[in-house]
């Protein structure tokens, strides 16, 4: 199916297009098929979103976590994480999109995002780091429980590596986690949490 286009999309023709399975993005106006995820991957990701979910509720934060949304980059980009932590008033007030659509424009509208990584890892380590930065999100994270992202990302020898990037003055600043390191959040500063108990899902 992913074959048959040859031509570059707009991203609202992709939505248009996009079928209700599988998980598509679209990169530069072409039409990337995510990996299936395995069942780790998905482990992961729910269990960050239920832990992130109890520091939503116990703290009363005004933020919800969507099961699927879209970020809009530009009009031939976007992009599907894996976790997506967002501000209820911001989305309320300035997403047009959102109810229609569950499509994001604004980065004041998202307060964390998490990729956790597959095969594709220069796509969360090149790409989604630089439009994550460039639209503004404060806080990403990239979780590589088998450390595959490329040394100059996560040392050598490679290791399984949480990288925390929290948005200082325009530009990502970055922080590596492993083992039993306490994983330090800006939007959730009492999550308490190691690299080690998010790799393993508990």
């Amino acid at each position: 199916m992913i074959q048959a286009i040859s031509k570059l999309m707009t991203f609202d023709e992709f939505l248009e297009w996009k079928p209700e399975n599988g998980r598509y993005e679209l990169h530069n106006g072409v039409i990337v098929e995510m990996p299936n995820p395995t069942g780790k991957h998905s482990a992961s990701a729910g269990f960050q979103a239920f832990e992130f979910g109890l520091e939503i509720r116990r703290l009363q934060l005004p933020y919800f976590i969507p099961k699927e949304c879209t970020i809009k980059f530009s009009d031939n980009s976007g992009y599907a994480p894996d976790v997506i932590v967002l501000d209820k008033q911001a989305v309320a007030t300035n997403e047009s999109r959102w109810e229609r659509e569950s499509v994001i424009t604004q980065g004041d509208s998202v307060k964390l995002v998490v990729e956790v990584v597959s095969t594709n890892w220069r796509d969360d380590y090149a790409h989604k780091m630089i439009d994550y930065e460039a639209l503004g999100i404060p806080e990403y994270w990239i979780v590589d429980y088998l450390g595959l992202g490329g040394s100059r990302y996560i040392g050598s020898p490679k290791q399984p590596t949480l990288s925390v990037y929290q948005l200082v003055d325009g530009e990502y600043q970055i922080k590596l986690f492993r083992g039993d390191q306490r994983v330090e959040s800006a939007v959730f500063p009492e999550l308490n949490l190691t690299a080690k108990q998010i790799f393993n899902c508990g």
